[in-house]
């Protein structure tokens, strides 16, 4: 068979490690012919591709972001662009496609497997958002990311009693804020899924600094986190091709108003795509690999639309649709049974 792969939207660690899998087992067990697209969806609609071998992945498998390059095109925000899709994969003679990425990315391969295109779907973002998954790829190394800035920012507010306030990753869902500022000893954990009341938050920091507490306190945001009363979030207004606003500076607005509130000292840190970048963790290169060697069985099991997934320990398959529903959010549970009972402690 001839396959292809791409990845689409946010880079992400592991992605090189599902497409090594992929080809290791595709070329070496079922004498596959392998193929990138480059740059997403866009190296589909132009027809741009990568030759894939075992000997072009090697020593990719520590390696972070993507080698085939990524991009948040969507063909079917482009006029023609399906159309240019379904063409470049017949001339190119693509037997099955495997699309890496998230609920976008998948998204449009489930509609192209509803239009006739053979797809099979890798689970991708940091967010560990997507549904029909416990985990994704890239999560557990943005957390692990995230902690150790969280560690290093305890000394430094401890040394100059500050109030800082850290802010991660997580559009629609608060899963690295949550896990992180567990690991991390966050007294405040801010997320999407639970809109926050500004005065209750200085209202906890006031009460941890009065109490005998050292006056230092780290405060962990999600990028997607908004205040009750919505006046706080700050977004540029620009948006992608399938309409996401590019978010980032809830921690700024966020960091001005405990200090203004408060009289405490407050200063702000943004991670960004440090988050994204940079090698995966152990558990990532293993879940990747796995990811891999379960989509290409996928394909030649004959099982299109499917995606592969995390379910109790084993890889299974679900529908494509199921992954790209509505967003996973955080448990109610682990964030108000767990996480707030340390909660400006």
């Amino acid at each position: 068979m001839r396959v292809a792969m791409l990845t689409g939207g946010g880079d992400c660690p592991g992605l090189n490690a599902v497409m090594r899998a992929v080809v290791r087992k595709g070329e070496r067990v079922f004498g596959d012919e392998l193929v990138g697209f480059v740059d997403g969806w866009r190296g589909v609609i132009e027809g741009n591709t990568l030759p894939l071998s075992v000997e072009a992945l090697r020593g990719t498998l520590p390696r972070g972001g993507t080698i085939l390059g990524t991009s948040r095109t969507n063909p079917y925000k482009i006029d023609g662009g399906v159309e240019r899709c379904r063409e470049k994969l017949a001339e190119l003679e693509i037997d099955a496609l495997i699309a890496i990425g998230g609920d976008d990315t998948l998204g449009v391969a489930d509609r192209l497997f509803n239009e006739g295109v053979k797809t099979v779907g890798v689970p991708k973002t940091i967010d560990n958002d997507l549904s029909a998954t416990e985990l994704t790829f890239g999560f557990d190394t943005a957390v692990q990311i995230a902690t150790d800035a969280i560690d290093r920012l305890h000394t430094t507010a401890e040394s100059h009693h500050r109030v800082l306030v850290c802010e991660v990753m997580g559009r629609h869902a608060g899963h690295i804020a949550v896990w992180s500022g567990i690991a991390g000893g966050a007294t405040m954990i801010l997320i999407p899924e639970e809109p926050f009341d500004i005065e209750a938050v200085c209202e906890a920091l006031t009460h941890r600094h009065e109490h005998g507490q050292r006056y230092a306190s780290i405060v962990v945001v999600a990028e997607g986190a908004v205040p009750k009363e919505g006046t706080m979030a700050t977004v540029s207004g620009e948006v992608d091709q399938f309409g996401h606003v590019r978010l980032g500076g809830i921690a700024n607005m966020l960091a001005g108003e405990i200090e203004k509130r408060t009289g405490y000292e407050t200063r702000m840190t943004i991670l960004g795509h440090v988050q994204r970048g940079g090698t995966p963790t152990a558990f990532d290169r293993v879940l990747a690999t796995r990811f891999g060697v379960a989509a290409i069985d996928t394909v030649h099991d004959g099982d299109f639309g499917k995606m592969v997934a995390l379910q109790a320990g084993e890889i299974v398959r679900v529908p494509l649709s199921a992954g790209v529903g509505a967003p996973k959010l955080v448990d109610p549970k682990l964030y108000h049974d767990v996480a707030s009972v340390f909660f400006a402690g």
